[in-house]
């Protein structure tokens, strides 16, 4: 049972904005905080954001506020991530997630969907 699915991935020119969709199962969506992380050839998994189970509210890295918004449609049960302004170094393979606290440990993650910046 897939309960987590990336798509929107590609390859795109710096300066570019892309959105990235995760479908989330309805059991996970309303029970789990949501988020998504990143992770670079060669570099450790990192943290990008996540919205509150309880009221959607959404947080972020500080390195990255401004240039990437989450946002989520409990309608369709679908978790967005918006990118704007995209730097070379944003290239990474990027994951949604599901977790009750440890972002570092989800307890659900999807297979990752990869985003490739040019410059």
């Amino acid at each position: 049972q897939v309960h987590l699915g990336e798509s929107g991935g590609g390859l795109v020119q710096a300066g570019d904005s892309l959105r990235l969709s995760c479908a989330v199962s309805e059991d996970i969506f309303k029970k789990y905080h949501l988020g998504w992380l990143r992770q670079a050839p060669g570099k450790e998994r990192e943290f990008i954001g996540r919205i509150s189970k309880w009221d959607g509210t959404a947080t972020y890295t500080d390195s990255l506020k401004g240039r990437f918004t989450i946002y989520g449609d409990s309608v369709e049960s679908i978790m967005y991530l918006q990118m704007d302004n995209l730097k070379p170094e944003d290239t990474a393979l990027y994951y949604c997630a599901a977790t009750t606290i440890d972002w570092a440990n989800p307890d659900y993650r999807g297979q990752g969907t990869q985003v490739t910046v040019s410059s």
